[in-house]
């Protein structure tokens, strides 16, 4: 109630206490200089005595919700701006996996989805990392691999697998199958034919 009274119809002082997002850790960062200014605040209003003492514990107060809801305000506008940047990451990753998906038998590289996305190539690798938690390089490998084993399961010939899954040439299949899978392709369909 006290709050509400030193509000004004442009300024809600409780905002802070009021509008928290969902997930709030009821907890706000202060920087350095907030840090000083908070700490100046709480020694003005534990040293107020003598006259007019509860006037300028009052505006001191009002003072200190003003410098509050300032904090909470700049800190909500960074969450804000983080999660938006999130989802622009989230946004790019998703259309980068959906092309990579429909393109998976044709070569692909990290320079080649760098121009088809108009991104830097640092940037792409960086993104798809914090968004999958792998490489581009290792998520095309796992990819194909799953394919060709799906594929070999279904009776194809292995040539014709490793075309169909974007592999440069034999020898690059027959080494990146036999190191994830621990069995060469030939083996991996006998022993998995359907």
């Amino acid at each position: 109630d006290f709050l509400k009274q030193l509000s004004t119809p442009n300024t809600a002082m409780d905002y802070c206490f009021q509008y928290r997002t969902p997930g709030f850790s009821h907890r706000i960062s202060l920087d350095k200089d907030q840090q000083q200014r908070f700490m100046y605040y709480i020694h003005k209003l534990t040293s107020l005595s003598g006259y007019a003492e509860d006037v300028m514990e009052r505006a001191i107060f009002t003072e200190f919700m003003v410098f509050l809801n300032k904090a909470f305000f700049s800190q909500i506008k960074v969450k804000e701006e983080n999660v938006n940047i999130r989802y622009q990451y989230d946004e790019q990753v998703n259309e980068i996996l959906e092309y990579i998906n429909q393109n998976i038998a044709s070569p692909i590289t990290i320079d080649h989805l760098a121009n088809q996305f108009y991104l830097s190539k640092s940037y792409i690798c960086r993104i798809f990392k914090q968004a999958t938690g792998t490489t581009i390089n290792k998520y095309l490998t796992a990819r194909r691999i799953s394919i060709a084993k799906s594929l070999l399961s279904e009776g194809m010939y292995v040539n014709e697998v490793c075309e169909k899954c974007g592999f440069r040439d034999y020898s690059n299949f027959l080494k990146s199958f036999t190191k994830a899978v621990g069995v060469s392709p030939k083996k991996y369909a006998l022993y998995n034919a359907r």
